[in-house]
C-alpha cells in the first residue's frame, strides 16, 4: 500500500490521518511541518486562571469559531 500524499493534504486532513494512523511518524512529521509553514495559532502566556481568558478575546473567538465547524 503506498503512502497518501502529505504535502498536498489539508491541515484538517493531516490532522485526521495522523489520529487515524497513530504509529506513522512519517505523516506525523509532515503534520507538524504543516502546523509551523501555516503558524495560525495565538500565543499567549500560561493561564494564571479562567479569568485570565478575558485578556485574549481573539483566542477565545477562534476556539469559538473551530468548535462550530
Amino acid at each position: 500500500m503506498s503512502k497518501p500524499n502529505f504535502q498536498a493534504m489539508s491541515q484538517k486532513e493531516l490532522h485526521d490521518y495522523v489520529f487515524a494512523h497513530r504509529d506513522d511518524q512519517e505523516a506525523f512529521y509532515a503534520y507538524i511541518d504543516k502546523l509551523h509553514a501555516e503558524a495560525n495559532w495565538i500565543e499567549m502566556p500560561p493561564l494564571e486562571s479562567l479569568q485570565d481568558l478575558d485578556n485574549y478575546p481573539e483566542f477565545i473567538e477562534r476556539f469559538r469559531g473551530n468548535s462550530q465547524t
